[in-house]
């Protein structure tokens, strides 16, 4: 019997869910501690233990830091009107680090949440100067705005290296900035549930996203509040970035190579996209935690690692194809 025209629509509609289904049971299973597919018909005290205190929680928080920095790629590539924006490339992440350190040299005692409010501040200061400096620059090439992005965030990250030096902090720095997930436990990861709410209200707000790209002027004309919807915007962006670099550190090219795909797949839609756009971040990073489990199994790379191997050749391939 002849399919029907709407039979490839649905397969490739059908096809994120099954990979996300596929990868997510896979980041239970794959591990130092071997599990097996058989507790799910016979549940031992100890299978039950290392999924629901390490497994679980670390699958919680990759599709959450997937979601949250796609969504935040998303933010940032409307309100630059800029394909290749996203918190790595814009100094983001590199402000979010810095103000980290300076939470734990002033409160050293201080409260997760603290410690991510002060980091959200300065990364929401990092995103304003940026918009700043690119309203003062005019130019028309695309690629300059994540090189311009690329070295403020070069100077940031200079600024936390010689903050945490003069503080005997650099080498505890380099290792919980690595996006390393493997610390990922019951009780020191539920920071991260902050993202939901940035994807939710990312959602309410989509098509006000969308007339941001238009411009000021345009958007201006149309009613919208311009000002107001860009700081809205970035206060999402940095309330992610800190809640993510808090909990497992520094992932780049996620809110980059994500939203890229997606256009390119389904469209300019952004209320129609954006699921599709936090389900295939998760999955992207889903799919770069298990090749980094198993490719020195029973070690594993840390995930800032292999997403940045794998982000890094995506973004080149798009800077490539871009047309002349």
């Amino acid at each position: 019997m002849p399919l029907s025209p709407a039979t490839p629509s649905l397969a490739r509609r059908a096809a994120l869910p099954a990979a996300f289904t596929a990868l997510s049971l896979a980041s239970l299973l794959i591990g130092a501690k071997d599990i097996g597919i058989g507790w799910i018909f016979d549940p031992s005290p100890e299978a039950l233990l290392v999924l629901t205190a390490s497994r679980l929680p670390r699958l919680i928080a990759l599709v959450l830091t997937g979601m949250g920095l796609a969504i935040s790629g998303v933010i940032l590539q409307q309100i630059l009107r800029n394909r290749f924006a996203e918190p790595a490339t814009t100094g983001g992440m590199e402000a979010a680090k810095l103000g980290i350190l300076v939470a734990l040299t002033l409160f050293p005692a201080s409260a997760p949440l603290l410690r991510m409010g002060v980091a959200m501040l300065f990364c929401l200061a990092a995103n304003l100067i940026f918009v700043a400096i690119l309203q003062r620059i005019r130019f028309r090439d695309a690629v300059l705005v994540p090189v311009i992005g690329l070295m403020f965030g070069a100077v940031l990250g200079a600024l936390a290296e010689f903050y945490a030096f003069s503080r005997n902090m650099l080498q505890s720095m380099q290792g919980w900035m690595l996006g390393d997930f493997s610390r990922i436990v019951q009780g020191h990861y539920e920071m991260i549930y902050l993202v939901l709410p940035v994807v939710a209200l990312t959602y309410v707000f989509a098509r006000r996203f969308t007339v941001l790209a238009m411009g000021q002027d345009m958007a201006e004309s149309l009613g919208l509040g311009y000002r107001g919807m860009v700081a809205l915007g970035l206060t999402l962006v940095s309330a992610t970035v800190a809640a993510t670099v808090i909990t497992a550190g520094a992932v780049p090219f996620v809110g980059l190579v994500v939203p890229n795909l997606v256009t390119l797949w389904r469209g300019d839609n952004l209320r129609q996209t954006l699921p599709t756009v936090a389900l295939s971040g998760g999955c992207l990073l889903l799919f770069c935690d298990i090749l980094g489990r198993i490719v020195i199994y029973p070690y594993e790379v840390p995930l800032g690692l292999t997403v940045g191997a794998v982000g890094g050749a995506i973004f080149l391939l798009l800077i490539l194809r871009r047309p002349a």
